[in-house]
């Protein structure tokens, strides 16, 4: 057996890769360690939790010992994740899954009846090998070890507090430490198989899994990626890069309710060491929006079905009591706590469960829930009466409403302020009315709407933009910059040739990017939230789109280039990225990143086929 894996340091963030069910997911590490998986939601308490803590956050391990050499991949357009391991004696590679079954036409299980589990196949593929299975389920997060048992030389049970776990290997286990342990030699040809299957009643009744049965899932789920990957309409220069953003999308979208995560985990650190540790495991609505436009324009318009249906149901009542965000399934209360007994990955605490975020005022999620219907109805050429009565109440709510304080996209807890992009969203939320109610013919106050639309607008040009700065600034009165004005353009509140945008753009170029041209969200702000941060990469993309837009096509590749090569070798982006080591930092992976990395190599194909083509 190898030393204690759990005493070892903590992996950077982008050793990992995704592998996910649509119900849950796993993050798996570069040495076969599976060391964050959530059941039965994403959103659950963590089984295996070793990347917020390495001794006591449990991990599922399967590698060859003596391991010289990695490399990854994942099985082409799928979430198939094969691992290569090389030893001195011979090489050998780790296929991960989670089973897709039956999934409809949107890619959603059948509800109520998906068996979670995490199938491992270690296959020596030259010489030999010896190879070591370790797996320590460790409950809420870590905080409660187990009993484990064994029911026959293959199979074994372990339960805490209000979660079970069955764990199978194809060679004997034996238990250790409330865990389970297994071992032994492959030659070339030979193959090791364990699971993982999170257990829904209360003991244990299932025997050893079907390997044919392992194999048929494993060949279904492969197929059911490749067919949803091949809907993908987009044929440019970074065809690979986007496929594999739009699959992450995918696996990061709870598919019983269409509602799309933030990123798959909570608390890992935007500066390591930090307390900038937030729980992104849930929906906000300015992200799926944002997600929703991503995969509309590379063709995949089920989603964005499946998307406004969770919104209407999650958002359903009076507009003033909408939320930014909600759990995966609606869920409203969304209570933050501290699990004080996890150091936190590399030692950055708090680890924090839940998100505070839930209770605050954001103004610019009324303009991302009209964007989103404005965005449906241009692909599907509808909008039902009943929802558009609702979309009517969003946008009174925005007439009454607009010039109030709130707390701004960035959700700082710093109190409240007039933030300009939150304004530019209010205009958003009229300009997508007015354009639905005239091209569907929908009932409403168009010219009092066009009339507000108007006022909003000339109150941002006035108070918004700080001639002095020669920029739009982050808040009436501030003058600070943020990176969210570089949304202006890309909403259509302002060409960015305007000389306004045009300053603005360089501004920020001069003031909140590093020597690569990443791009901070704001610097030198009170914004209660303490420590510091990396670079924005949905910032970054947003600042490439807005060059492209001025024709500076070449310097937004580039900057878009690097912002690839900043991925890990698997093509995963995190939240944010460190300004001295372009080391990934933040919720891994992060919807966000992927969604801008979709939408400015949309916009660079654009670009290019404009400039090719005659005239």
């Amino acid at each position: 057996m190898t030393s204690n894996p759990r005493l070892q340091g903590y992996p950077p963030i982008s050793d990992y890769g995704l592998i996910s069910d649509m119900q849950s997911c796993a993050l798996i590490s570069r040495s076969g360690s599976i060391d964050w998986c959530c059941f039965p939601r994403f959103d659950s308490p963590a089984v295996f939790a070793r990347i917020l803590d390495r001794l006591k956050g449990g991990y599922f391990q399967l590698a060859p010992e003596g391991v010289t050499r990695v490399q990854r991949r994942y099985v082409p357009d799928t979430n198939v994740l094969e691992t290569t391991f090389e030893t001195d004696t011979g090489q050998a590679v780790l296929t991960d899954f989670m089973p897709i079954q039956h999934p409809d036409r949107a890619g959603r299980p059948p509800k109520g009846g998906l068996t979670q589990q995490v199938i491992r196949f270690l296959k020596c593929t030259a010489g030999h090998v010896t190879f070591t299975m370790e797996c320590f389920p460790r409950f809420d997060y870590g905080t409660i070890q187990p009993h484990s048992t064994t029911y026959s030389p293959h199979t074994g049970f372990a339960h805490g507090g209000a979660d079970a776990v069955s764990v199978y290997c194809s060679t004997p286990l034996e238990i250790r430490e409330e865990g389970f342990v297994s071992g032994g030699r492959l030659t070339s040809g030979d193959r090791v198989c364990a699971s993982v299957t999170y257990e829904r009643r209360f003991s244990y009744a299932g025997g050893a899994p079907d390997e044919a049965e392992m194999e048929r899932s494993l060949a279904e789920t492969g197929e059911f990626w490749r067919n949803w990957a091949s809907a993908c309409t987009y044929r440019g220069e970074y065809r690979e890069d986007v496929v594999r953003s739009a699959l992450t999308l995918k696996a990061l979208t709870y598919a019983p309710s269409g509602g799309v995560l933030a990123a798959a985990t909570t608390s890992l650190p935007e500066a390591v060491g930090g307390p900038r540790n937030w729980d992104y495991r849930f929906t906000w609505i300015r992200d799926a929006t944002f997600a929703l436009y991503a995969l509309a324009i590379i063709g995949y318009h089920d989603e964005a079905r499946a998307f406004k249906d969770w919104l209407a149901w999650s958002t359903a009542g009076r507009a003033r009591d909408l939320q930014i965000m909600y759990g995966l399934g609606g869920e409203r209360r969304l209570v933050e706590t501290e699990i004080t007994e996890l150091e936190g990955h590399r030692h950055s605490r708090p680890v924090r469960v839940g998100n505070a975020a839930y209770s605050q005022y954001q103004l610019d999620i009324y303009g991302e829930i009209m964007d989103s219907a404005h965005l449906y109805r241009k692909f599907a050429n509808e909008i039902d009466p009943e929802y558009w009565e609702y979309l009517r109440r969003v946008v009174q709510f925005v007439m009454d409403h607009w010039t109030e304080a709130d707390d701004g996209l960035w959700e700082t807890r710093g109190g409240r302020e007039l933030f300009v992009f939150s304004k530019v969203m209010c205009w958003v939320a009229l300009d997508r009315a007015i354009k639905a109610a005239r091209a569907l013919d929908l009932p409403g106050d168009v010219e009092l709407w066009r009339k507000v639309r108007a006022q909003i607008r000339e109150d941002v040009l006035a108070r918004g933009y700080d001639a002095e700065r020669g920029a739009f600034v982050q808040a009436y009165g501030s003058k600070a910059l943020d990176a969210a004005n570089l949304m202006l353009p890309l909403v259509g509140f302002i060409r960015a040739e305007d000389p306004r945008m045009r300053s603005t753009i360089e501004a920020i170029e001069r003031e909140l990017t590093t020597p690569e041209g990443y791009v901070y969200r704001y610097r030198n702000v009170d914004d209660g939230l303490g420590g510091d941060e990396g670079t924005f990469t949905m910032c970054t993309f947003w600042l490439a789109d807005n060059l492209i837009l001025l024709g500076e096509v070449e310097k937004a590749r580039k900057l878009f280039d690097a912002l690839r090569s900043c991925a890990n070798d698997l093509g995963l982006l995190s939240e944010q990225i460190s300004p001295s080591s372009s080391e990934l930092l933040g919720n891994f992976p992060q919807a966000f990143s992927h969604m801008g990395l979709i939408n400015t190599a949309v916009q660079l194909q654009k670009a290019g086929s404009q400039r090719r083509s005659p005239g």
